[in-house]
C-alpha cells in the first residue's frame, strides 16, 4: 500500500467493500458492518497489523487500510483544541519537545514538534516542520497563541533560536531550559562518567546550585563551587560563567508555581511515540506523517490515565482533553464513532487543574 487517498470503490462483498488505489493500482477491502472495532485505537496502542488481523479475521492489507481509513476520518487536532478547549484551563506552562521522524524522499529524518500543558497534560498543538529553528518556533508560537493558549514559561532542550521566537510571539513569557539536558552536557565536557578529575567540581555544582530552591540559594551555590572546585582551571571558570548568564533561563522556574526544571513529562510521551515509530518504520509522505501523527496525538489526549502519582494523582480514571474541554462542549460524534466515548464528568476535572 502506499498510503494514497485517491482510491474508487470497487465492489462489495458481504459488509465489506472493496476499493482499488488509482496511484497503486493495489486493491484492498474495508468493513462497513455496524459497530466494527475500531482497529486504529488498538493500532496506536501498540498492536501490530497482523495480530490485529488475525483478531478481526482480515488480511494485512485489509487491516493496514481499515487502519488508514478509520484516521483519515479523525479531525484535525488543533481544529479540535480550537472547537473544544476553554483558553482558561489551560496551566500556561508548556513543555516542548520535537520528535526526530523517517519520511520517504527526506534525506534526512524531519522533527514534529510538539507540546504538553504541563498541569493537564493535555497536546494543543503539534506540526511536523523540515527543522527546529527560530522560523518553525516562530509558527508553532503563533499557531499556539492563535489557539488562546495563554504561554506563561515554555520547558525546552537548549535549541537555537528558540528564545527568539518566544520573545516574538509571547515577550512576556519565560524560558526554562531543562536542567537534565543542560548537566548533561557538562558532564560530557567534563567526561565524569569515564574519568574522577572533576567529579568533585560537578558533584558540588549539582548539589549547591542546581538543587538551590531560589535565587540567593544559586548566588551563594556559584560562589562556592568558585571557591572551593574551580581553583584556576579556565574551562570550569567557563561553566559556571556560563550559569551566571543564562541563569534567567535556568531559574526562571523559581517564579511559577508547579513549573518543572526539566523536560520528563515529554519524554515519557516521547518514550512511547518512539517505540511505535520504530516498528511502523517510517512514513511514506509527508501526507501520512501528518495523518498517523495527528492520530496519535488525538489518542493521547483521549486515552484514560491510570498510573499517575504524587501531585498528578486526581488525572487518573480522566484523560487529559477532559481537563481543557469547555463545560458545555459537545463532544465530537466522530470520535464517538471512532471508539472514543464521552468523557464523565467535567466538573471534577477543572477543579483540580491550576
Amino acid at each position: 500500500m502506499c498510503g494514497s487517498s485517491k482510491t474508487v470503490k470497487n465492489g462489495k462483498q458481504g459488509r465489506s467493500h472493496k476499493y482499488i488505489c488509482r496511484k497503486c493500482k493495489h486493491s484492498f477491502s474495508v468493513y462497513h458492518g455496524n459497530n466494527p472495532t475500531n482497529l486504529w485505537i488498538e493500532h496506536i496502542d501498540g498492536v501490530g497489523f497482523r495480530r490485529l488481523g488475525d483478531e478481526e479475521k482480515l488480511s494485512s492489507s485489509q487491516t493496514y487500510a481499515r487502519v488508514i481509513a478509520e484516521i483519515s476520518q479523525l479531525p484535525d487536532n488543533t481544529e479540535l483544541t480550537k472547537g473544544l478547549c476553554d483558553e482558561n484551563l489551560w496551566s500556561g506552562i508548556l513543555i516542548l519537545d520535537g520528535k526526530y521522524v523517517a519520511i520517504k524522499d527526506f534525506e534526512r529524518k524531519i522533527p514534529f514538534l510538539f507540546g504538553i500543558d504541563y498541569m493537564s497534560h493535555d497536546l494543543p498543538h503539534g506540526q511536523v516542520v523540515l527543522a527546529e529553528d527560530e522560523i518553525n518556533f516562530s509558527l508553532y508560537f503563533q499557531t499556539i497563541k492563535d489557539l488562546g493558549y495563554k504561554l506563561r514559561i515554555v520547558v525546552v532542550d537548549d535549541r537555537d533560536g528558540i528564545k527568539q521566537a518566544l520573545n516574538k510571539v509571547f515577550p512576556y513569557a519565560r524560558l526554562q531550559l531543562c536542567h537534565n539536558h543542560y548537566l548533561d552536557n557538562i558532564r560530557k565536557i567534563l567526561r565524569v562518567r569515564t574519568e574522577t578529575t572533576y567529579q568533585h567540581f560537578f558533584n558540588s555544582l549539582k548539589l549547591h546550585v542546581f538543587k538551590a530552591t531560589n535565587d540567593d540559594e544559586v548566588t551563594k551555590g556559584i560562589k562556592h563551587v568558585r571557591n572551593n572546585h574551580a581553583g584556576k582551571n579556565l574551562t570550569l571558570w567557563n561553566i559556571l560563567d556560563d550559569i551566571e548568564k543564562r541563569r534567567n533561563d535556568l531559574f526562571a522556574y523559581f517564579h511559577f508555581e508547579n513549573c518543572p526544571n526539566n523536560t520528563n513529562l515529554i519524554e515519557l510521551y516521547n518514550s512511547h511515540l518512539n517505540g511505535r515509530l520504530k516498528t511502523i518504520k517510517g512514513f511514506q509522505s509527508l501526507k501520512s506523517a501528518r495523518r498517523w501523527l495527528n492520530a496519535w496525538m488525538i489518542r493521547r489526549r483521549t486515552k484514560t490515565f491510570t498510573d499517575c502519582d504524587t501531585k498528578f494523582k486526581h488525572l487518573n480514571k480522566h484523560c487529559s482533553l477532559e481537563f481543557t474541554i469547555k463545560k458545555q462542549a459537545l463532544w465530537p460524534i466522530i470520535l464517538t464513532k471512532l471508539g472514543i466515548k464521552k468523557v464523565a464528568s467535567y466538573k471534577k476535572a477543572d477543579e483540580n487543574i491550576h
